[in-house]
């Protein structure tokens, strides 16, 4: 007999939670999450899980407050007898922080993947990690949907011509490349160098966009610095226009301001975090249909990656 699914969302995704529950079929499941006075979260269960497929929701952003009331999730979840508790995450907080990249500093990233092992998770399913080696940190099974698949077509829709794909970073050369693929066309990297975090001390395009309309492509669009930097940059080297494709919407402190300052045509995004302030530069793509098809194929046993392959 399948397994009855039940879908539930806490409090940083709860809006794309019933978004994915509704393309799923189901209503969103009943979770209370109580607060005490000293900001201590208790999470309850208002219905019966005993033996489900428990499929719980929630992006970690701010992750600190958020990754504790997951992991209180999971662990009322395993305690009231789910068969299976699956975490969907649509973005991972502490992704970035995938390596010892100076000195006497934590892996972000795999104190994370501890935590959510350690409490009883069966399964993640996440959208593009800050780097696809993360997956190797877990001892579960890792779902890392592509979130190309949402926002590739839109820019497919746009039909432009002369169109070339831009990196922000070295680092993003492999994704860049991976979504370039898909319309056939071939990518520059703008090269930075940083003072430090979220500050960017010297930026420099390696490859020609004069008269292009560059696409810049990345994971994670934070403060915008890099972002706006780099299209300014590639307007000043002669592109006809500059747009960003970028999933997880962080968009901290200046980003909206910077954005709507910036010589980005717009900026799309995905809703795998919440926008929190209304941008006329910034179009918001759903990822919830991909969620939902990803999660019927883990209950149904079917292959995952023909979503995005």
């Amino acid at each position: 007999m399948a397994q009855q699914v039940k879908i539930f969302a806490g409090n940083a995704s709860h809006t794309l939670a019933k978004k994915i529950a509704e393309a799923y079929g189901l209503p969103l499941g009943d979770l209370s999450i109580q607060r005490f006075a000293d900001t201590e979260l208790g999470p309850s269960f208002n219905e019966s899980v005993r033996g489900c497929a428990v499929f719980l929701i929630q992006s970690t952003t701010p992750p600190a407050e958020n990754l504790m009331e997951l992991a209180l999730m999971v662990d009322a979840a395993k305690r009231a007898s789910a068969y299976k508790v699956n975490i969907v995450m649509p973005y991972m907080g502490y992704a970035r922080q995938d390596r010892k990249d100076k000195p006497r500093v934590s892996i972000g990233a795999k104190v994370v993947a501890n935590m959510i092992q350690s409490v009883g998770a069966d399964r993640l399913m996440t959208c593009d990690l800050h780097a696809g080696q993360i997956q190797g940190f877990f001892d579960i099974p890792v779902d890392h949907l592509d979130g190309a698949t949402v926002t590739a077509p839109y820019i497919k829709s746009l039909d432009l011509d002369d169109l070339i794909f831009a990196s922000p970073d070295v680092g993003g050369v492999v994704r860049t490349r991976a979504f370039a693929k898909k319309f056939g066309a071939e990518i520059v990297v703008c090269d930075k160098m940083r003072l430090r975090a979220n500050e960017i001390a010297s930026m420099q395009v390696i490859g020609d966009v004069a008269g292009m309309n560059v696409v810049l492509v990345d994971d994670i669009v934070d403060t915008a610095g890099t972002i706006c930097k780099a299209a300014e940059l590639l307007m000043e080297r002669g592109a006809k226009s500059v747009r960003a494709v970028i999933t997880h919407g962080l968009l901290s402190g200046p980003a909206h301001e910077r954005i709507r300052n910036s010589a980005l045509e717009e900026l799309v995004i995905t809703d795998t975090i919440p926008l929190k302030e209304e941008n006329h530069k910034i179009r918001v793509i759903s990822v919830a249909n991909l969620f939902a098809s990803a999660i019927r194929n883990v209950v149904t046993h079917e292959s995952i990656s023909s979503l995005f392959v």
